[in-house]
């Protein structure tokens, strides 16, 4: 079973939206005669940029919190940025850092287990020894 739908253009949306703005979704949606729930996605859209309403269409209270939101986003950016800057510095300072480390540090250490190996045996043989005496 299809639905009729009415397609709406945008021109009416926008429209719509500023109504809403002013006097309030559901107050809109039954002067317009749409369903809330249309309006309330146009309004959605509208926030979200999806729909462009023009300039002016904010109202104090909407222009003050986007003013508070941009200078909160303002700051998280310097404070991003500043810890980049550091983390910048750690990497250069490792990466300086790491060329007067051997390479291989895992290979000396076998190296060096091998050379102690057969002395470790020897004792053991040696301790064998004095313990059958």
């Amino acid at each position: 079973m299809a639905r009729n739908q009415r397609k709406y253009n945008t021109e009416y949306k926008v429209q719509a939206v500023k109504l809403s703005n002013e006097i309030g979704s559901s107050k809109a949606a039954v002067e317009l005669g749409i369903p809330v729930d249309t309006l309330y996605g146009w309004v959605k859209a509208a926030k979200e940029g999806r729909l462009d309403i023009g300039g002016g269409a904010h109202t104090p209270q909407t222009a003050m919190s986007l003013a508070e939101e941009l200078n909160t986003l303002r700051k998280q950016v310097k404070q991003q940025e500043k810890e980049i800057r550091r983390l910048k510095e750690e990497n250069e300072f490792l990466a300086e850092a790491s060329a007067f480390s051997p390479p291989a540090v895992g290979s000396q250490q076998r190296a060096a287990n091998e050379i102690h190996r057969p002395k470790n045996r020897r004792r053991q043989e040696e301790r064998k020894n004095c313990i059958l005496l």
